[in-house]
Parts: C-alpha cells; structure tokens; sequence
C-alpha cells in the first residue's frame, strides 16, 4: 500500500464537506471540528466557489496539515456527485467511519461523535434525524418544515422504508456500507441522492439508526435549496421502489 493511499496518522474518521460559497461559514466548521474530543480529518470537495471559499481552504491547509485536505472540482455539478467524489476518496484511504455534514452549522458539529457512536456500537448508517423525536428544526419557514416533513412521509409510504428522516443530509456510515454500493447506480444529485443512499443501503439489509437532532437554518450565506431539488426528491422516489438494488463486489 502507498503512503498516499494510507490515512494518514490512522486516523478513523473522515468528515466529507461540499462547498460552494461558503466563505461565511468554512473558517468556523473546520476549526469547530478540529475541536471535538475525538480526533476526525475533513475533506472539503469545493466546486469553484467565485466567492473564495477555496483560499480560505487552502490558508487553513497550511495550519491544519496533515488533517484537512480539499478536492477542487472544475464546477457546481451537484451534492451526489460532490458526496459520490468524497465516498471513493474516502475508501481509498481507509477510513472506518465517513460522515456527510454541511458547511452552514446547520448540523451541529459535536452531533458527529454522537452518530459516530450509534455506528461504533449498534448500526451500519446513522442519520442525524429532524423528525425522529417531533420536528426538530429551528428558523425555518412553517412552510419548509410542512414541506420537508410530509415529502419524508411521502417517502415512507411509497418505499416502505422505516426512516422517519428520509431527506437528511447529516449522517456517519460505516466502511462496508459504502463498499457494498455501487455508486454507479446511483442516479440522483440533489436532495433525492439523499434518499436514494438510504434506500439503498436499506435494501442490502444494513442496519439504520435515526439520532435525534436540532437542526438550525443556516444564519451566514444562501440556502442551496431550490423547487427543481425539491421536485428531483418527489419524482424520482416513485422510480426507486421498483429499482433492483444490488450488492456491489469487490475485486
């Protein structure tokens, strides 16, 4: 094995941040992280952001070494394929625990060693869930909340899966989840990427943990979410639950 497939220091616990114009918010997260009392690397997969995220990235490189590490990608070609990038990435270097987390605190870092213990002790994909204890969600919009909270029950009812948090983006998987999909497979970018990898790795029978969380609405940038995200997660679920989901092998 080459030292540059290696994780480096041993490390056990990659956290993978999209960004794309989140200049507000990246000093912040990255220091936040190094903070906890477990030690984590970030990859930050940054789709060139014209607003500078990528130096402040590279700054922080400098202080953090060995810890923090940045994938520059030519342009916004969407959060599955931004996830997807950080997923083989990941695997490459053999990590034990890969997290998705956003850049805005809208997920609050110290939930990681939380859902880093529900997958060291009990489950194979932990979700960081809004809607597993009631609705958990501060600052948004009635709307949105009615928005997101239905579309996870539309969820339920159509594949049957027993997730009450379908949408959400804050999660810790374990190893051999990613190694057993295919991301190939994988079809979709935005919020439906999201449910289209817990559908997944349901069907190859992994265990899923929901963990209660708080989210918070992001207080520093703009919000990524659009009504063609939105659209891609309500239409494309249909297609899902007739889709033949199957292991991948390994060579």
């Amino acid at each position: 094995m080459t030292e540059s497939k290696m994780n480096q220091g041993q490390v056990e616990s990659l956290v993978i941040i999209p960004t794309y114009n989140e200049k507000e918010n990246i000093d912040g997260i990255v220091r936040t992280v190094f903070s906890l009392e477990k030690p984590y690397h970030i990859l930050i997969v940054e789709d060139n952001s014209p607003d500078g995220t990528a130096d402040i990235v590279r700054n922080l490189m400098t202080e953090f070494g060995d810890k923090l590490f940045m994938e520059e990608r030519k342009g916004k070609l969407g959060l599955g394929t931004a996830y997807i990038h950080g997923f083989k990435w990941a695997l490459e270097r053999h990590y034990k625990y890969i997290f998705e987390m956003d850049a805005d605190f809208s997920h609050n870092p110290k939930d990681l060693l939380r859902l880093q213990d529900a997958v060291e002790n009990r489950a194979d994909l932990a979700i960081g869930s809004r809607y597993v204890n009631g609705v958990n969600v501060v600052n948004w919009p009635m709307g949105r909340v009615l928005m997101s909270y239905y579309a996870s029950a539309y969820v339920r009812l159509v594949t049957r899966m027993k997730v009450r948090d379908t949408t959400a983006g804050f999660k810790c998987y374990s190893r051999k989840v990613l190694e057993a999909i295919n991301f190939d497979s994988i079809k979709f970018t935005g919020y439906a990427f999201q449910i289209e990898m817990k559908y997944t790795a349901w069907k190859l029978g992994f265990k899923i943990e929901e963990v209660p969380i708080i989210f918070h609405d992001r207080t520093q940038g703009e919000s990524k979410m659009s009504s063609g995200i939105f659209r891609e997660a309500v239409l494309g679920v249909m297609s899902l639950r007739y889709r033949n989901v199957k292991k991948k092998h390994k060579k």
